[in-house]
């Protein structure tokens, strides 16, 4: 699909962002691996070049995966040489938002694999499935009163962060309640069975015509199997898990489900208050999920990071006394700053070390092939 990328794509992609961004810089007698490489992986960074069309990335039969793994070799053993020497803070800080924008590229190939089987009528399977704890089933959603008042969002001035987490600024909150887990795909049947993907009320015209258009009736790989549904994974197909938290909704269905349920979305300035007062650590616990300090009062939900990117009501805007990176590399985030929404918390497909409060995910309202889901919010 338009918005999906081969894996090959992604594995040169990245590799080209540390050519073009760093070696480019920091080589004197800089030669690049291939002429062509800047035009067929150059994502959309304008002052770079021109590059290839997006939708058409699929059709690049060629370079080979030998080809590109070659080329990746060459690549990272010349940046590990230029490490090794003398590179100025500016280039330095250029690596580690490599390493970050690695990271994304880690997830969004995830992603794009289980979308491109999905899309194949035999469903293959990306991995083996791996051992699924023995858990209780999530105990019932409630919903957490979070006082009023000002409050700062946004990274600090130290440490790694996207320019788009910047400047740490003041915001007013009214007094909310947030919930204490996402919804989960039982819950979400309960919407089904309610009607809610027949039952324009609930809808923003542009969702509602979403659902006409597209035919949805239940999240993106959710297939009718007779005795209810099954769910593809990048294990394959199996049984619909009705106590995991509901994915792949667009924002367009996540309000919709949260005018049925009564509530609405969190805006993100809710959202990441309440992950600073729920995790002020940052450490993961043994189970893999980022829990909070001892209970304090106006703790937080008691996870809120690394399940699915959750949905807030907040477009995609510049905070504050934004400002983007200097050159090419300010082409990253800002210029994407109009028409979507921000996600928060990230997935089960998130590097874990790239996963923080401040982080702003955005989508187009209709996207569905990101791990996405739903945390319900209510004014007080």
């Amino acid at each position: 699909m338009p918005d999906a990328s081969p894996a090959k794509w992604h594995l040169a992609h990245t590799t080209w962002f540390f050519e073009a961004f760093v070696l480019a810089r920091a080589e004197r007698a800089f030669v690049p691996f291939h002429e062509t490489y800047a035009y067929l992986f150059n994502s959309y960074y304008e002052a770079a070049g021109p590059r290839q069309p997006r939708p058409q990335r699929g059709l690049l039969a060629r370079p080979s995966l030998d080809e590109v793994l070659r080329y990746r070799a060459q690549v990272e053993q010349r940046v590990e040489a230029a490490l090794a020497g003398e590179l100025g803070d500016d280039l330095l800080d250029v690596v580690e938002l490599g390493l970050a924008h690695e990271e994304q590229h880690q997830e969004l190939l995830l992603t794009d694999v289980k979308h491109a089987f999905f899309s194949n009528p035999l469903r293959p399977a990306y991995a083996p499935a791996p051992r699924r704890p023995g858990r209780a089933a999530p105990p019932a959603v409630e919903l957490l009163p979070r006082d009023g008042g000002l409050a700062q969002i946004g990274a600090p001035p130290s440490g790694f962060a996207f320019d788009n987490e910047r400047p740490r600024h003041r915001v007013l909150l009214s007094p909310h309640a947030l919930a204490s887990r996402p919804v989960s795909c039982r819950e979400w049947l309960a919407f089904m069975d309610d009607g809610g993907y027949r039952r324009p009320e609930l809808w923003l015209s542009d969702g509602w015509a979403a659902v006409q258009r597209a035919g949805w009736a239940a999240p993106l790989y959710w297939e009718p199997d007779g005795a209810g549904y099954s769910v593809f994974t990048l294990s394959g197909t199996r049984p619909l898990d009705p106590d995991e938290p509901v994915a792949h909704v667009s924002y367009f269905e996540a309000d919709a489900y949260a005018r049925w349920a009564g509530g609405r979305l969190p805006t993100e300035a809710e959202w990441e208050t309440a992950a600073e007062g729920a995790a002020p650590d940052g450490t993961f616990a043994d189970d893999g999920l980022l829990h909070p300090a001892p209970a304090r009062a106006g703790a937080g939900p008691r996870q809120l990071l690394g399940d699915v990117w959750e949905w807030t009501q907040s477009a995609y805007a510049p905070y504050p006394g934004f400002r983007p990176l200097a050159g090419a590399l300010g082409e990253y985030n800002g210029k994407f700053m109009v028409s979507q929404l921000v996600l928060r918390g990230g997935s089960c497909a998130t590097p874990r070390a790239h996963v923080r409060a401040s982080y702003r995910n955005f989508f187009y309202p209709d996207a569905r092939w990101q791990f996405s889901g739903v945390r319900l919010a209510r004014d007080a």
